[in-house]
């Protein structure tokens, strides 16, 4: 009698423990709210996007005390020398010696600075390799440490998680920033940065690539051929103009063309068709893609491009790199009058280019100009800005990050920036570098001769100087540099079918036909796996800028629908109202821990009924009450 008492009461002591465990843990009253917290938004270090009227839009500009609370100071960060780093660097060359000489110039003025860090530098010729060799090694953990790429491939890096190390601490770090008072070299400070070049790396929220060398797309014109056609070159060729006199050259004498004489002729040739639907959408303000990942590049005025397209290769008037070769060969043979190529390719192009891809007997020597891309309206100028930029790969290991946040910060230095300028048709993305003395020297000696200072690379430079306010960037997203192949790739297989007869015309002949337009961007669709790419929901993310932006924004996306019309106008927001009264918040579940100690206080209380049972049928077996 006495042990089952016992029982008892040590099986009540047990769950009066359960109750107190369960009590009040993780739960909220419903007629309580709960503690408000208030998480400091996510902003670029040098200021936070315009959203509200009155607000910066600067992102070098401090934000006005006024409107917020200052944030508590951020710690500097220190760079342990005792230790030594091993960093590597994968560089993209254009299959340039001179660029390679300044790469390993710069690995060691900059080991000289910190002789405890080691610069490894791995160089490639093509982009595309770059970006396949870091997505290979993206799955083994062995990504570089500093990688010259695209901000397209950048973006798709960052799929994986804590690939890509942010950048907004280290620019604006007190000791190793822009400018920090540590530094052991004199790199740009944030406001000698070219803000139209930073916000190319801007995006979900974070700036996460620095740009290295800008460039754009030129058209490269045989100034001799056109003015012997009865000709003159515009200041802005359009495209109404060029297709004109690619015609034009088409005519014959005989078994010869008129305009060169020669046998072959193919008077308009362009290297990237990516970049040249991408901008023929802009110029129309039509639907392309925004950087809420929505693709809209199947439209109507893409349907109307393909068939200027159609008719042009079906003369044989246009062909692309893919289809036919580089243009610059046709070009300095006097093959081909127009062509167009980024300004980094300029040593490659005229008859006097130090770098060479046909046998220099086949050289002919004419004039060569230089001209924006061709446009749809020559009052509104838009073309594309282009070029590299890099990026730090995260490491377990901060102070080897460190390491390479100094050497990717220290390759915007003036020594390397104007180095490297001079080796094409880049510019500097620095206001300090493109002003420095050296620089604008560089600038003013076109034609001394051609090598350093040769006039058509000199000329490509100055024409994306002049025309830094028309560039435009592609909105970056994670799929957007599957949605640049397939921009070009529709370029690609209607000059493709055209040549082999396969292209479908309406019954008037006017257009494409629908079926074949459909069968084409199906294909595209499932190659590139556009229907893959996730769209995130909200409005598109505009990066911050100093200037107000141009109508449809310099983030590249489209200023008009998918359809190709322009967009609605957008009602003004609504005035800011009192809050409404919030209805009290449903009690939350249990935690997993209280669920189990109530399970198990149900399981003791069966256990008291059971042993009160037993002791009853054993009473009454017994004769006692």
């Amino acid at each position: 009698m006495k042990k089952r008492v016992f029982v008892i009461l040590l099986l009540l002591a047990f769950s009066a423990g359960l109750l107190a465990a369960c009590h009040g843990k993780g739960v909220v009253k419903p007629t309580e709210a709960p503690p408000a917290t208030t998480a400091a938004p996510t902003v670029p270090p040098t200021a936070a996007p315009a959203t509200q009227e009155g607000e910066t839009t600067d992102p070098f500009a401090a934000t006005p005390e006024t409107e917020t609370t200052a944030a508590p100071e951020v710690p500097a960060m220190e760079f342990d020398t005792s230790r030594h780093y091993t960093i590597s660097f994968w560089a993209k060359n254009d299959s340039n010696p001179t660029q390679i000489a300044i790469y390993k110039k710069a690995k060691a003025d900059f080991e000289a600075l910190y002789p405890n860090i080691t610069v490894e530098i791995r160089p490639y010729s093509d982009y595309g390799k770059i970006y396949q060799d870091v997505i290979t090694n993206i799955a083994t953990n062995t990504t570089p440490n500093v990688c010259i790429s695209y901000p397209d491939h950048i973006a798709t890096y960052l799929k994986g998680q804590d690939v890509v190390v942010s950048l907004d601490e280290y620019m604006a770090d007190k000791n190793y920033g822009f400018g920090g008072e540590k530094l052991l070299f004199d790199g740009p400070s944030q406001d000698e940065l070219i803000d139209k070049f930073m916000q190319e790396g801007w995006f979900d929220g974070h700036q996460y690539d620095l740009p290295f060398m800008r460039s754009s797309e030129a058209l490269y014109i045989n100034k001799t051929m056109v003015e012997s056609m009865g000709y003159t070159i515009p200041d802005v060729v359009t495209w109404d103009w060029i297709w004109e006199v690619s015609e034009k050259a088409m005519e014959k004498d005989g078994d010869v063309f008129k305009a060169n004489g020669q046998k072959i002729m193919i008077p308009f040739i362009y290297k990237s068709t990516d970049n040249m639907m991408i901008q023929m959408l802009r110029q129309k303000g039509a639907g392309y893609a925004n950087s809420r990942g929505e693709v809209q590049i199947f439209n109507d005025t893409t349907r109307e491009l393909l068939y200027t397209i159609y008719q042009h290769v079906s003369t044989r008037a246009f062909s692309t790199f893919k289809i036919d070769s580089y243009p610059g060969n046709f070009f300095n043979a006097a093959r081909c009058i127009f062509a167009v190529d980024s300004t980094a390719g300029a040593t490659w192009i005229g008859s006097n280019a130090p770098l060479l891809d046909i046998h220099a007997s086949d050289v002919v020597q004419f004039e060569t100009v230089i001209r924006p891309v061709p446009q749809f309206d020559a009052d509104n100028v838009q073309m594309i800005s282009q070029g590299p930029s890099l990026c730090v790969f995260n490491k377990a290991d901060q102070q080897e990050v460190l390491a390479s946040w100094l050497f990717a910060q220290y390759l915007l230095s003036n020594d390397v920036q104007v180095a490297y300028a001079q080796t094409e048709g880049y510019v500097p993305v620095t206001h300090k570098a493109q002003d420095s003395a050296e620089y604008q020297d560089y600038l003013s000696r076109a034609g001394e001769d051609n090598k350093t200072y040769y006039d058509v690379k000199i000329a490509a430079s100055r024409m994306v100087i002049d025309h830094m306010d028309d560039t435009f960037i592609t909105p970056v997203f994670a799929g957007s540099a599957s949605v640049r192949d397939a921009a070009g790739a529709m370029i690609e297989t209607v000059a493709k079918g055209t040549r082999r007869n396969q292209v479908k015309l309406t019954a008037d002949g006017t257009a494409l036909d629908e079926s074949y337009l459909q069968s084409v961007f199906s294909e595209v669709r499932r190659l590139y796996k556009l229907d893959e790419i996730e769209v995130k929901p909200g409005e598109p993310e505009t990066p911050p800028a100093t200037t107000a932006p141009a109508p449809g924004d310099e983030t590249g996306e489209a200023t008009g629908d998918a359809t190709g019309e322009a967009p609605a106008t957008t009602a003004a927001p609504a005035p800011a109202t009192e809050p409404a009264t919030t209805a009290a918040p449903e009690p939350e579940p249990l935690p997993a821990t209280s669920r189990f100690l109530l399970g198990s206080l149900v399981a003791v209380w069966v256990i008291l009924g059971a042993v009160a049972l037993i002791g009853a049928i054993r009473r009454h077996k017994n004769g006692n009450p």
